[in-house]
C-alpha cells in the first residue's frame, strides 16, 4: 500500500554535515503502533512511516524520533525488548529500517530511535539465563536481591505501574527490581559487562545510520546498591509529575531507587561511543519529581555526557501561565544555565495538551509559538500538528497495563495513542484498512490530515508556517534568551544570536492588550505567522496573537 502525500508540492533535500544541528532542533516523536499501517494488520510499521515521510518533511521538522521498535513480546508496546538489535515482525523488517533512514535522509530528515537500557523484556535472552542459577554467566546482570528474614522484598521501593518494584522467583529463590512491569527486569548497571553490552547495542545502530538516540528513563539506570529504603514524602508533597495521584508511588522520595551518580559515569561511556560517528545527539528523558532539573543539568553539563534532556515540566498538568513558563524557565536557568533543554508539551506518555489544558484552536497556535520560540530543542508528537484532542477509549479496548491498573482514576495513555486520521472519507481514518489496535477517535475524524491540507488557516498549514519561520530564524533556535515580562496572560522575552535582537511578547488569553515595543528601533516582522499591527505609539496585540519584532530595519 502506498500513499499521495496531502502537499501538492515534492519535498527534496539532503543532509548538511553539521554536528550542532541538534541546537534548535525540530524533532517529531512518530509512535509506530498508531502512525500508519501498510499490511491491513492494524498496527503501524515501518513501511507505514515511509510511505508518510512526505508529510513530516512538509512540517519543516529537522528530524523524527520513533518509539520503540524492537523485538518484543510488546506488553509495554515496545518498551519491553528482547532483542535490542532485530526489528519486530509486526512492525517490519531490517531491511525495512534500512530503508526508512536511506529515504529520510533524502528528505533532509535525521532518525532518533528510542533505546530502552535500563530494563529487558523478561524474555530476552540474557534475563531467561540469569534467572537459570545464581552462578551463570549473566547471573549479575539483572537486579537480585534474597528476601527479607520474613520473606518480603529486600525494601520498600515501588513500581511506576503499582504495587511492589520486586518480583519473587522461584528458579533462584530471590526477588528481581522492575521500576515498570513485573515482565520489565532492570539492568543491573554496576555489573561492567551489561555496561558494555548495551554500549554495543548503541554502537550497532549507530553504524546502521542513525542520527542520534532517545534514552527512555534514562535516570533509572543505576540503583542504590545497598537496596536502601526511599524515605516517605510529607502528605503535602504527595504529588507527581510523572504518575497518576492514585498510585501510591508518589508518596515516596525516590532518593535511592534511581538517579544515583553512578549513571553518569555510564551516560560518558556513552557519549565516548557517540563521538566516534559524526552528527550524533541524544536526548534523555528524565523522570524524577524531587531532583528533574538538577538531574537534567548534571547529565548535560560540558560535553562529555548528553546532548541534552527533558523532564515533565511542561508534559505535566499545571496550566503554562506566563508566570508558570517563567517559574520553569528560571529554575532551569539557575540549576543548568549552561546545558541545553528540549521542551516538549505532549507525547505518548501523557494526556495530549490541546486537553490537558484546555486549549482552544487559537491557543493551541499561541503555545505552538512559545514552544518554538524558548531557548533550547522542541519536541512535537504525532497528531499534535492537526491539534487532535485526547482520545476517550473505552475500558474494553484498552490496551495500556498501567491504565488497566488503575482505572478509572486514571484511564491510561492510550488516549494519546490511537490511530493518526490521514483522510476523513476513508474506513479508519486511512490508517489501516484492518481493524486498527486501538480504535480511531470520531472525534479526530474532522481533523484529518486531508481535510486540512486544502484549508490555509488550518491548525496543519499553521503548523508548517510556525516551524519554518522557526528554521528561518537561527535567533530563535540558538540565541541567548531573557525574559521581559512575565504575567499570567502575559509573556514577553528578548532573543539575540550574533548581531540580531528579537522581542516577542505572547498574548496568553482571548482579551486584546496594548503592548509597547522596547525602547530602540524596533521593527514588527510581517513574515512571522500572526498579523499585528502598529498604530504608532504601541502594538495592539489581539486575543492568542504573538508579537515577533526586530531590532533596527
Amino acid at each position: 500500500m502506498s500513499f499521495v502525500d496531502i502537499r501538492p508540492e515534492e519535498t527534496s533535500s539532503t543532509l548538511v554535515t553539521d554536528p550542532d544541528w541538534w541546537r534548535g532542533a525540530v524533532i517529531y516523536q512518530i509512535y509506530p503502533r498508531s502512525f500508519q499501517d501498510s499490511n491491513g494488520d492494524g498496527v503501524g510499521d515501518l513501511s507505514g512511516i515511509i510511505d508518510r515521510l512526505p508529510h513530516v518533511a512538509s512540517l519543516n521538522v529537522d528530524a523524527i524520533w520513533i518509539s520503540p521498535f524492537f523485538t518484543s513480546p510488546m506488553l509495554d508496546y515496545g518498551y519491553d525488548v528482547s532483542d535490542y538489535c532485530d526489528v519486530d515482525p509486526m512492525f517490519g523488517t531490517m531491511a525495512d529500517f534500512d530503508r526508512l533512514v536511506e529515504r529520510a535522509h533524502e528528505l533532509g530528515i535525521r532518525i532518533i530511535i528510542d533505546l530502552v537500557l535500563s530494563h529487558t523484556s523478561d524474555k530476552h535472552p540474557w534475563f531467561v539465563e540469569s534467572r537459570v542459577s545464581r552462578d551463570n554467566a549473566r547471573a549479575n546482570w539483572y537486579v537480585w536481591a534474597d528476601a527479607k528474614p520474613d520473606g518480603t522484598p529486600p525494601n520498600n521501593w515501588l513500581s511506576i505501574f503499582g504495587g511492589s518494584a520486586w518480583e519473587w522467583d522461584t528458579s533462584r529463590m530471590q526477588y528481581y527490581l522492575h521500576n515498570f512491569l513485573r515482565e520489565q527486569p532492570d539492568l543491573n548497571f554496576h555489573e561492567p559487562t551489561v555496561q558494555d553490552a548495551l554500549l554495543d547495542v548503541a554502537r550497532f545502530w549507530l553504524e546502521r545510520g542513525v542520527d542520534g538516540f532517545r534514552l527512555d528513563t534514562v535516570n533509572f539506570y543505576t540503583h542504590d546498591k545497598e537496596l536502601r529504603d526511599n524515605p516517605a514524602l510529607p502528605e503535602d508533597q504527595k504529588q507527581s509529575e510523572i504518575a497518576p495521584s492514585v498510585n501510591p508511588y508518589t508518596w515516596q522520595e525516590h532518593k535511592f531507587s534511581k538517579s544515583q551518580p553512578e549513571n553518569i559515569v555510564f551516560l560518558e561511556k556513552l557519549r565516548v561511543v557517540m563521538n566516534e560517528f559524526t552528527d550524533i545527539t541524544s536526548v534523555g528523558e528524565v523522570g524524577d519529581d524531587q531532583q528533574g532539573l538538577q538531574i537534567q543539568a548534571e547529565y548535560t553539563q560540558g560535553t562529555e555526557r548528553l546532548h541534552m534532556c527533558y523532564g515533565f515540566d511542561f508534559l505535566s498538568a499545571p496550566y503554562p501561565s506566563g508566570s508558570r513558563v517563567a517559574e520553569v524557565l528560571n529554575r532551569f536557568d539557575a540549576l543548568a544555565k549552561d546545558s541545553w533543554a528540549c521542551w516538549a508539551f505532549s507525547n505518548h506518555d501523557v494526556t495530549r495538551h490541546t486537553s490537558r489544558w484546555a486549549l482552544s484552536e487559537e491557543a493551541q497556535k499561541a503555545y505552538l509559538a512559545l514552544l518554538l520560540s524558548l531557548r533550547g530543542s522542541a519536541c512535537l508528537y504525532q497528531g499534535e500538528e492537526l491539534g487532535l484532542p485526547e482520545a476517550d477509549v473505552a475500558f474494553e479496548d484498552l490496551q495500556d497495563p498501567y491504565g488497566i491498573q488503575f482505572w478509572p482514576k486514571y484511564k491510561g495513555r492510550d488516549g494519546c495513542r490511537t490511530p493518526m486520521v490521514w483522510s476523513s472519507n476513508a474506513e479508519h481514518g486511512g490508517f489501516s484498512s484492518g481493524k486498527p489496535w486501538l480504535p480511531v477517535s470520531e472525534t479526530h475524524a474532522a481533523k484529518s490530515a486531508d481535510a486540512q491540507a486544502a484549508d490555509a488557516e488550518s491548525m496543519l498549514n499553521f503548523y508548517r508556517r510556525m516551524i519554518a519561520y522557526r528554521k528561518a530564524q537561527p535567533v530563535l533556535g540558538k540565541g541567548t534568551f531573557e525574559i521581559v515580562a512575565a504575567e499570567e496572560e502575559y509573556f514577553a522575552i528578548r532573543r539575540e544570536f550574533g548581531d540580531t535582537a528579537m522581542f516577542v511578547a505572547f498574548n496568553l488569553s482571548d482579551t486584546a492588550r496594548e503592548v509597547a515595543l522596547p525602547e530602540g528601533n524596533w521593527t514588527i516582522d510581517r513574515s512571522a505567522p500572526f498579523d499585528v499591527e502598529d498604530n504608532g505609539e504601541g502594538v495592539q496585540l489581539p486575543g492568542w496573537h504573538v508579537l515577533f519584532a526586530h531590532e533596527g530595519g
